[in-house]
């Protein structure tokens, strides 16, 4: 008599986890590797095969600034609980003396501003967000190569027995915590990894395993470098962030002027208006906000600088009325932008410069967007 075998597939996920995939890979550019790394992490979780007494997972996540490490741990926040601030977060960058460690923790019986030193990890804190159907902390450690070795030793307990003793002596259990810590370690090395250009674009090879293993080699040698071997050892996985390259800031952009229509919509008063962004004006954003060492983060602050503040112009001065449309173009040198107010079929302005900043770049219009503006419009 023969027993019935079925095959099984042990790389299938579930539809809830690839719902947060494909979440987190609509939030974060250029970092898919990093996303389905992740997502594994979570199936573990959902099935309920954490490993008791510790923490849910370790992350770190290394690589060169403005690639996405902590917009990662953002969108994890906006996916799970809808609210991207839904993270204990600590700014490394303040403890880098050891007795600013008190601030985590509170003052111990016997030193001054005990029981006054409110801590900021406390269980509360950590359960500040769980829901009914999920019991679940983020927690994150921000640039922690900044950090006193102090806070590198109070980690130790916290990622091996996920617990933690405050100064009045409380225990905090971070048994269902999702730890996360971001460094810059090894970015140089990694970006050295280039042969020019911005991220790895110019390497014909850049897919290939041989370059993925040296990059990933070279960021974790320099965190070993760094961190004692028993940190090393707590961590789950080490996730190495690639350096975003220029059509991955092609989406990221598309993403932060569909963010900014959205402030226009949400914004009070009776102008709110829709913007349509040229070729040429992207291009013009593009160039000014693409910069290998700083990633994303210069393209941010190119529309902020371009677009957001000449808008705040745009709406004091009342130059577009509720339900206008905008189009913005560039010059034909490229140096500066110009914007066109349409009015029911007909163009009523031209374009001029909006202060002492360059005109404004325009932002798509999201159908979320046109329907607020829709709403609005009936109203009045």
């Amino acid at each position: 008599m023969t027993t019935a075998q079925t095959i099984l597939d042990p790389s299938l996920q579930s539809p809830e986890v690839r719902e947060f995939e494909k979440g987190l890979l609509s939030r974060v550019v250029g970092q898919d590797r990093a996303v389905r790394r992740l997502a594994r992490v979570y199936q573990v979780f959902t099935a309920g095969l954490s490993s008791p007494g510790r923490p849910l997972v370790n992350l770190l996540f290394l690589g060169p600034t403005g690639s996405g490490k902590t917009r990662l741990v953002e969108a994890v926040a906006e996916v799970l609980f809808n609210d991207p601030h839904a993270i204990l977060k600590m700014d490394c960058a303040e403890f880098q003396h050891s007795h600013e460690i008190a601030k985590l923790l509170g003052s111990p019986p016997g030193y001054l501003g005990h029981r006054e030193t409110q801590p900021l990890i406390t269980q509360e804190a950590l359960e500040a967000h769980f829901t009914d159907k999920l019991k679940l902390s983020l927690v994150l450690f921000d640039e922690i190569e900044k950090a006193s070795d102090a806070l590198w030793q109070l980690l130790l307990g916290i990622l091996d027995k996920a617990t933690l003793t405050l100064g009045d002596n409380r225990r905090v259990d971070f048994s269902h915590a999702m730890i996360f810590m971001t460094s810059n370690l090894g970015s140089q090395e990694v970006m050295r990894l280039m042969n020019g250009g911005l991220g790895f674009a110019s390497r014909q090879a850049e897919d290939s395993e041989e370059l993925d293993y040296k990059i990933y080699r070279a960021a974790v040698d320099a965190a070993r470098r760094k961190y004692s071997p028993e940190f090393m050892n707590r961590i789950d996985k080490v996730i190495v962030f690639r350096a975003l390259k220029p059509e991955h800031l092609e989406k990221i952009l598309d993403i932060e002027l569909a963010r900014v229509q959205e402030r226009i919509i949400s914004a009070t008063g009776d102008n709110q208006f829709v913007f349509k962004c040229m070729p040429s004006a992207r291009r013009f954003l593009l160039r000014e906000g693409t910069d290998p060492k700083f990633g994303a983060r210069h393209l941010k602050r190119a529309i902020e600088r371009h677009l957001v503040f000449p808008i705040s112009n745009l709406l004091a001065t009342k130059q577009v009325q509720l339900g206008d449309f905008v189009t913005v173009d560039a010059t034909e040198d490229g140096r500066r932008l110009i914007f066109l107010r349409q009015e029911q079929g007909a163009v009523v302005g031209t374009g001029q410069a909006v202060g002492e900043s360059p005109p404004i770049a325009a932002i798509v219009s999201t159908p979320k967007a046109a329907r607020a503006l829709a709403r609005r419009a009936s109203r009045n």
